[in-house]
């Protein structure tokens, strides 16, 4: 499902633990880490799809997390063309995202990488919070800045989420 301008409805998912650090995976036989994310399916509000995708990813469900905060608009970001399907190419531009921030209220033993047949992660870890901003593949840097820069207010203020020099 693609709006008018191409892009796919998604979600973002950014899950804090006491320590205000940011799970992180790593996607399946890859050398990439990102955060948790998937598409919106028909008549799926942004929460729903972002439970959805929290229990296919990360194994955690709803009584695990405590929502913290959503972006109020779409973030977006445009996939390279060479990333992109041939069969989608000239009508596929990328994602647009509704970004989630939640904090982990269960424990990190919840967490479980393979509830589903096809799992996103074979690998994750707790990192800094603006650590992620190093360590995204380029063309998906702008969309986690912005959502980390609005995300950060639901957290208040402490040393672990302070920008120091991005």
């Amino acid at each position: 499902m693609l709006d008018r301008d191409g892009y796919r409805p998604n979600v973002g998912i950014i899950i804090i633990n006491r320590q205000n650090q940011v799970f992180w995976g790593k996607r399946v036989r890859e050398h990439s880490w990102q955060f948790p994310q998937g598409g919106i399916k028909q008549g799926e509000s942004p929460e729903e799809a972002m439970f959805r995708e929290l229990m296919e990813e990360t194994g955690l469900a709803p009584e695990h997390v405590q929502i913290l905060g959503r972006t109020r608009d779409w973030l977006k970001y445009d996939v390279p063309t060479h990333w992109v399907r041939r069969e989608w190419r000239g009508t596929y531009k990328g994602q647009k995202q509704i970004w989630f921030l939640l904090r982990l209220v269960g424990r990190d033993s919840d967490v479980c990488l393979r509830k589903t047949t096809h799992p996103e992660f074979d690998a994750w870890r707790w990192s800094d919070y603006w650590s992620p901003l190093d360590a995204v593949i380029d063309f998906k840097r702008g969309v986690y800045e912005a959502a980390l820069s609005e995300l950060v207010r639901f957290i208040g203020s402490s040393e672990s989420t302070r920008r120091m020099s991005h």
